[in-house]
C-alpha cells in the first residue's frame, strides 16, 4: 500500500512538473497513437470482414435456397400445372426471411408471383431485376443475359420502408426433358425459359452484423485499453520511472547533492546506467573533497608563505639595521684606532724616559701599552671583518683563518661563558678561497651556537682532511652542546628567512649565506642534530689537485 502510494504521489509530481517535451510525454503519445492507430485498423478490419462473412454465407444460403425452389417446381413445370406451381410459390413466399418470389420471361412479363397481384405485370427496364441478369444499357433479351447456365446472379438491394434484400436471380433453363416431352410448348432451339427471381431478407442478417459491431467495438475497446493500460505499467516500470529517476538524480547532483543515491535494483541497462551514475558521484564526491582539501592546503600554505614573507620582511628590516649599525660600529673603530695608535706611541716613548729602577712605573706603562695593543689588534680584526672588498680567491690557510675569528669574538660578552676548544691538524693542506667569506661563515656557524646554548656550553672546533669519492677535501667541524635542532627542520635550515629564534633575535639569513658562500667554493655542508646532544656542521672546501695545487 505505501508502495502504491509512492507511485501516485510520484506520477503527480511528473506531471506536475514535466511538459509535453518530455522524453517520457513524447514516448507515451506516441506509443499511444500507434495502439490506437493499430487497434482500429485491426478490430475494423475484424468487423469488415465478418460482415462479408455474414453476407457470404447468407448469399450461399439463399442460392441454396432458390435452388430447391427450382426444384421443387420442375416437376410441376414438366407437367405443365400452372396452378399448382402457382400456389407452390405463393406457400413458400409465405417462408421466413422470403420478400418474394416470381418468375418473368425475357420480355419482363412476370408470370408466376408470390404476389397473385403482380401475375401477368411487367417489369421496368430500371428495376433492379433487369440489372441484375442483364448488361447494363442493353435491351432486355436474349443476347443481353448476363448469367449462364446453373448460375446465380445477385445483388443487395436497399429500400427506406422495408431495409435491405438480396435479389437472387437463376435462369431456368430449356432441359433435353423439356423439349422432349410431348406436353411441352417450347422448341428445342430455345435454352432460357425464364427467370426465377428471389428476394432474400437481411432483416435478421443487419440485426446480427449490428450485435456483432457492438460487440466487437465494446471487446475491441475493453482489450485496447487494456493493452493500452498494461503497456503503460510495463513502460513505466522498465523506461519512464527510471529515467525520472535518473533526470531527478543529475539534476541534483548538478545542484551539488553528491550524496544522492539512484535506487535502481535491475539487471538490465536502466540499472546499469544507475550503478555507473551512483558510481560517478561517488567519484565526484571523493574529488571534490580532495579539491577541498587541496584549497585548504593551499590557503594554509599561501597564508604560512604570507607569514614567511612578512617575517622576511621584518627580518630583512632588521638586517638593514644591522648593516647599517655595522658600518658606524666600522667607522667608529676607526676612529678608535687612531686615539690607540697615540697612546702605544706616547706610552713606548715614557717608557723609554722612565729609569729601569722604577720598576713600578715601568710594569704600569707596559700593561697600558699591551691593554691598547690588545685593543688596536681587536679593531682591526673587526675592520678586515668587516671591510668590504671584491671576492678574489687566493691562497688560504683554514687554521689561520678559524684562530682570527676566534680572536674577533673571543672577548665578546656572549663568549665569556662559552669553552671554545680546538684540534686543528697542523699538516692541513692549503685550498683556495677568500678568507674574508670564509670567516663570515664561522662567525655565523659560532653566534648560532652560542644562542643555541643561551651563551653558555662548549664549542668543538676541528679541522681535517677527508677523501670523498676518490676527491680531498678540507673538513671543518663546529660541534655544539646545545639542545639540537628537530628532525622535521633539518630541510629547512638552509632556506632563506628560516629561523627558529624568537622575533628580532635572528635575521633567518645567516645560514642561507653560510651555504651560498661554501657552495661558491666548490663545497658543500652537512649537518648532523640528536635532540638533546648538540649539533655539528662539518663544511668541506675542495682540495686542488695537481697543477692547480698552491
Amino acid at each position: 500500500m505505501a508502495d502504491f502510494s509512492n507511485n501516485i504521489e510520484f506520477i503527480r509530481d511528473l506531471i506536475a512538473r514535466k511538459s509535453r517535451n518530455s522524453l517520457s510525454s513524447k514516448l507515451l503519445v506516441a506509443i499511444g497513437t500507434l495502439i490506437l492507430i493499430g487497434s482500429t485498423i485491426f478490430w475494423y478490419m475484424i468487423i469488415v470482414r465478418g460482415e462479408q462473412m455474414f453476407l457470404q454465407n447468407t448469399v450461399e444460403h439463399a442460392e441454396t435456397y432458390t435452388e430447391m425452389i427450382e426444384k421443387t417446381l420442375f416437376a410441376n413445370m414438366h407437367a405443365l400445372q400452372t396452378g399448382a406451381i402457382q400456389q407452390t410459390i405463393e406457400a413458400i413466399g409465405t417462408s421466413r426471411n422470403i420478400r418474394g418470389i416470381r418468375i418473368f420471361t425475357f420480355d419482363g412479363k412476370v408470370i408466376f408471383s408470390s404476389d397473385p397481384g403482380k401475375v401477368d405485370s411487367l417489369i421496368s427496364r430500371d428495376s433492379p431485376s433487369c440489372r441484375l441478369c442483364h448488361s447494363s444499357g442493353a435491351v432486355p433479351g436474349r443476347e443481353s443475359l448476363k448469367i449462364k447456365e446453373g448460375e446465380t446472379a445477385w445483388m443487395i438491394v436497399r429500400q427506406e420502408d422495408s431495409g435491405r434484400f438480396i435479389k437472387l436471380a437463376r435462369p431456368i433453363m430449356n432441359r433435353k426433358s423439356c423439349s422432349t416431352a410431348a406436353c411441352h410448348q417450347h422448341s428445342p432451339e430455345k435454352k432460357v425459359l425464364g427467370i426465377l427471381e428471389t428476394d432474400y431478407s437481411l432483416s435478421s442478417i443487419d440485426r446480427t452484423i449490428v450485435r456483432q459491431k457492438v460487440t466487437t467495438v465494446f471487446f475491441g475497446v475493453v482489450f485496447t485499453a487494456f493493452c493500452s493500460v498494461v503497456l503503460c505499467v510495463i513502460l513505466w516500470k522498465l523506461i519512464i520511472r527510471p529515467i525520472m529517476l535518473l533526470s531527478d538524480g543529475m539534476k541534483k547532483v548538478s545542484e551539488g547533492d553528491l550524496d544522492h543515491h539512484i535506487e535502481i535494483n535491475t539487471r538490465d541497462e536502466m540499472g546499469m546506467i544507475a550503478r555507473t551514475f551512483n558510481q560517478m558521484t561517488q567519484e565526484l564526491k571523493a574529488d571534490r573533497q580532495k579539491l577541498e582539501n587541496w584549497a585548504r592546503e593551499l590557503e594554509e600554505e599561501v597564508n604560512r608563505k604570507t607569514e614567511e614573507i612578512r617575517r622576511g620582511q621584518e627580518q630583512l628590516f632588521h638586517a638593514e639595521k644591522l648593516a647599517s649599525l655595522g658600518r658606524m660600529a666600522a667607522g667608529v673603530a676607526h676612529e678608535i684606532n687612531s686615539p690607540l695608535t697615540g697612546i702605544v706611541t706616547f706610552a713606548h716613548l715614557l717608557l723609554k724616559r722612565i729609569p729601569p729602577e722604577n720598576k713600578m712605573d715601568r710594569e704600569d706603562l707596559e700593561v697600558i701599552i699591551e691593554q691598547a695593543e690588545r685593543c688596536s689588534k681587536i679593531i682591526k680584526g673587526l675592520l678586515g671583518f668587516s671591510r668590504a672588498i671584491p671576492s678574489e680567491k687566493t691562497e688560504i690557510d683554514i687554521n689561520a683563518t678559524i684562530r682570527q675569528t676566534i680572536d674577533i669574538i673571543r672577548n665578546q660578552a656572549k663568549f665569556h661563558n662559552v669553552k671554545i676548544h680546538l684540534d686543528l691538524d697542523p699538516e692541513l693542506p692549503r685550498v683556495r678561497g677568500d678568507a674574508s667569506q670564509l670567516q663570515q661563515v664561522y662567525m655565523n656557524l659560532m653566534i648560532n651556537a652560542a644562542d643555541a646554548m643561551n651563551d653558555r656550553g662548549e664549542v668543538h672546533i676541528a679541522t681535517r682532511e677527508v677523501n670523498d669519492n676518490g676527491k680531498s677535501f678540507v673538513e671543518i667541524e663546529f660541534t655544539d652542546t646545545g639542545p639540537g635542532i628537530p628532525e622535521e627542520y633539518l630541510g629547512k635550515l638552509f632556506e632563506p628567512f628560516f629561523t627558529t629564534k624568537p622575533v628580532g633575535k635572528g635575521t633567518g639569513l645567516g645560514l642561507a649565506v653560510s651555504h651560498g658562500i661554501i657552495k661558491k667554493h666548490g663545497g658543500y655542508i652537512r649537518v648532523k642534530s640528536t635532540p638533546g646532544k648538540g649539533t655539528s656542521f662539518y663544511l668541506r672546501i675542495p682540495v686542488p689537485a695537481g697543477d692547480e695545487q698552491v
